[in-house]
């Protein structure tokens, strides 16, 4: 329930996706991971953090010479801007996962 807390506080809040509609979600601003919890620890990552397309969860792929995020037919571009919002979410996810599984 901390490691919750801590989430909120931090500005992450839950989301229904799709296939993970057993898991914990989180998202902050188009960045979203699934979590799954871990008896007597906590939460932990259930798949890679990335960025959000149509309330999905995308993947980061090389096209045509660029980095993308894709779900479906849609893609946006891995700009500057979104790459640093996905490793701030990361980073603070990351932070506040670690600090619940070590107490």
């Amino acid at each position: 329930m901390r490691i919750l807390e801590r989430l909120f506080a931090a500005g992450f809040r839950p989301i229904a996706i799709p296939p993970y509609e057993n898991a914990v979600c989180v998202h902050r601003g188009d960045c979203a991971a699934p979590l799954a919890a871990v008896p007597n620890a906590g939460l932990r990552l259930l798949a890679p953090a990335t960025y959000l397309i149509e309330g999905s969860l995308s993947a980061r792929v090389k096209r045509n010479g660029r980095e993308v995020f894709v779900w479906k037919q849609r893609e946006l571009e891995a700009t500057p801007e979104r790459l640093g919002e996905l490793e701030k979410f990361r980073r603070d996810l990351g932070e506040i996962l670690e600090e619940g599984s070590v107490q």
